[in-house]
């Protein structure tokens, strides 16, 4: 299992951006995914959402879709894993 850091944001500022703490974990891996510093993954990970609807999002917001050679071999071990069972 993986380190959890935690940090406070006051209710003030979630106030004044009129943003849940849910809906500022979107943002924060929205920004983090379009500027490349996040896989999809990560990013859905941190958003708490399925890939299928942290892509859902991204299409509505039209940030590009990164697509790297680590998704790629992400996604022929779960082919090939798939294809065993």
């Amino acid at each position: 299992m993986s380190d959890t850091v935690t940090f406070e944001v006051s209710q003030d500022i979630l106030d004044s951006a009129r943003l849940t703490a849910s809906e500022l974990k979107l943002e924060l891996a929205l920004s983090l995914y379009s500027q490349g510093r996040l896989s999809i993954g990560k990013a859905r990970e941190l958003a708490g959402l399925s890939l299928w609807e942290f892509r859902q999002v991204i299409a509505s917001r039209r940030i590009a879709s990164h697509y790297e050679l680590e998704d790629l071999q992400d996604d022929l071990a779960t082919i090939t894993d798939q294809n065993r069972s």
